[in-house]
């Protein structure tokens, strides 16, 4: 409120002073803060929450397991790191090492290449596009125990489909449960069948992302589709590429049912562990060994093998972002 004085013959008015709020009590000022900074942290607190219990303590609790002399249904004695230097001197270790990567390279690459090829088609307009995008993810809804059964019938010795291809071109049948090679190959054609088509759908939807102005201009310009392809698409999708590699990089070393369908449900991976892999080499000695210390062990550098491959993908992440 203003007031007035009067001074002679004159009349000045007073500006109002400032208003001077009273203090809300203790009580709602605590309810108050507790709103502004709080509330987000107990919003997100039920994923930390899960994290902790299924994430962080199993890696604490197998740290403890992988030091000790662990017998699943016995004794528990601690030994410290004897785990450890025992089974980097263990050759069947080294052999489940070797498959893993072996199987992520062969499977891998192709799979990529094919899954980036597969985007570029689907992205074009064509007759029943919907239909086509969504049957790419039908072998990823299939139970991956019934494509096991498949391919096992159909890289079978006698009577299996694809070494009856092969004798048509006079190739002898190929025991492919055998060799490491061909146990490889087998096993990678079914992981590229089950997911092909779900890294073609992640290109799909970068794909869709890039602005139509470029192609355009490129056209303008005389650039041919497959020019365009590989000047504009592949270059805007390296981020994409690199998340599918990673991504693809863990499925890979801690590749399990396939090989496992491959052979008859069995972890040793063939009769010489040809093609036996790090994640049924670990179950094998924690579950029909009962080593749960050994396979803690195991489980640790399968940790730190995955946790070094993903460091090196984000330092090419990093390295892409500067360099754009």
């Amino acid at each position: 409120m203003s007031l007035s004085v009067d001074a002679g013959s004159r009349t000045r008015t007073v500006p109002p002073g400032p208003r001077r709020h009273a203090r809300p009590p203790g009580g709602r000022r605590f309810w108050s803060w507790l709103d502004l900074r709080a509330t987000p942290y107990l919003f997100v607190s039920p994923y930390f929450i899960l994290f902790a219990i299924f994430g962080v303590f199993p890696l604490i609790f197998t740290a403890w397991v992988s030091l000790h002399d662990w017998q699943l249904a016995g004794d528990k004695t601690f030994i410290g790191m004897e785990n450890y230097t025992e089974l980097l001197a263990d050759d069947k270790f080294w052999n489940s090492v070797l498959n893993t990567v072996g199987i992520f390279v062969i499977a891998t690459v192709p799979q990529l290449l094919l899954a980036l090829l597969l985007a570029n088609a689907l992205n074009k307009k064509l007759r029943g596009r919907l239909v086509l995008r969504l049957s790419v993810l039908a072998p990823l809804i299939t139970s991956v125990v019934a494509v096991a059964v498949v391919f096992t019938q159909l890289y079978g010795r006698d009577y299996g489909l694809v070494n009856w291809v092969l004798g048509a071109f006079g190739v002898d049948p190929i025991h492919w449960q055998n060799e490491k090679w061909s146990s490889w190959i087998a096993i990678a054609t079914m992981i590229d069948w089950r997911w092909t088509g779900y890294n073609a759908i992640i290109y799909l939807a970068a794909m869709q992302t890039i602005p139509k102005d470029l192609y355009e201009a490129a056209a303008i310009d005389g650039a041919s589709p497959r020019r365009q392809f590989w000047g504009i698409t592949v270059p805007l999708l390296k981020p994409t590429i690199i998340f599918t590699v990673i991504v693809s990089t863990i499925g890979g070393f801690t590749l399990f049912a396939e090989p496992v369908m491959f052979g008859a449900g069995l972890m040793t991976g063939g009769t010489t562990g040809q093609f036996q892999t790090v994640a049924m080499f670990i179950v094998k000695e924690g579950f029909r060994d009962f080593q749960y210390g050994y396979a803690a062990a195991a489980a640790w550098i399968l940790f730190l093998l995955i946790m070094i491959t993903a460091l090196i993908n984000f330092a090419i992440v990093r390295g892409i972002g500067r360099s754009r």
